[in-house]
């Protein structure tokens, strides 16, 4: 591995999203990152194999964290760690075999995530409707994406994914609390949620940075960068942040609370690349 003193974790979902082109650039931005010898690790709501396409469509052949914190995914021989199991999750490892990736896992296995979803539905009488259980058809009427994406969408490894049928405000906020006393981890994507246990962005970062120092020999420092809607469950776990600000889902003009101030760059501004690794390679 390079040396380099600097690890960049990038919330990448609203640059590449689900729907639409792409941040214009970001593909030179990576090439120019790999050139510079400073790793950049994705952070995504999406699923391994939702994620493979945007990856190979920007040169993108560094870790991955998935399932927003469910797991750390390294393309093979990166660090060197050969799985501990043959991937059958039968039994937590500290690491696995899951398509072409050796993968840390952080959250519990999707069988886990569903059966507690399914109970708190029960438990609470309030209704809800997995990915999984829809035809194809309605598979892509409630993603919004064409057949294939939307097939890949609900192919997860540890989180399900699923939204509420009918449900009122006061049920919902009650499943939710409900579900946060027995350990379950929701995120909201839209309309649509996802359910997991043991997810945990601080704990990806963690284990990657400990695996970077330990390539490296010394610490590299973590540097995060994201828009202002995905900032809040990464910045607190990097030691230098920067946001982009100006983007179309950005709710507030000021940092979120309890995150380290960031240094702000216009998410539109014709030289955001080269700011970018302008400030990435500053040490303050």
């Amino acid at each position: 591995m390079r040396q380099t003193s600097s690890v960049l974790y990038i919330a990448v979902d609203t640059l590449i999203p689900f729907r639409g082109s792409s941040l214009r650039g970001l593909d030179e931005f990576t090439a120019a990152l790999d050139h510079e010898g400073i790793p950049a690790v994705w952070l995504t709501s999406r699923s391994r194999l939702q994620f493979d396409d945007p990856r190979r469509k920007h040169g993108h052949t560094h870790p991955f964290i998935a399932e927003d914190g469910c797991a750390v995914y390294m393309p093979e021989g990166y660090f060197h760690l050969r799985p501990s199991s043959d991937g059958s999750r039968t039994k937590k490892a500290a690491t696995v075999r899951l398509g072409r990736f050796t993968c840390i896992p952080i959250a519990e296995a999707l069988p886990a995530a569903a059966e507690v979803l399914q109970a708190l539905s029960q438990d609470t009488s309030v209704p809800v409707v997995t990915l999984r259980s829809l035809s194809p058809r309605e598979l892509a009427h409630n993603t919004g994406l064409p057949q294939r994406e939307a097939e890949l969408a609900r192919q997860r490894d540890f989180d399900d994914i699923f939204f509420f049928a009918g449900a009122s405000d006061a049920e919902v906020e009650r499943f939710l609390a409900e579900g946060r006393a027995r350990n379950i981890q929701f995120c909201q994507h839209g309309v649509l949620w996802s359910a997991a246990i043991g997810r945990s962005v601080q704990r990806c970062v963690g284990e990657l940075a400990r695996l970077y120092d330990r390539a490296l020999r010394y610490h590299a420092h973590t540097v995060g960068l994201a828009t202002a809607d995905l900032a809040a469950p990464l910045f607190p776990f990097c030691e230098r942040t920067i946001l982009l600000t100006g983007g179309q889902s950005e709710q507030a003009s000021y940092e979120p609370p309890d995150i380290p101030r960031a240094r702000h760059l216009p998410l539109h501004a014709p030289d955001l690349w080269e700011q970018l690794l302008a400030a990435i390679a500053a040490k303050t």
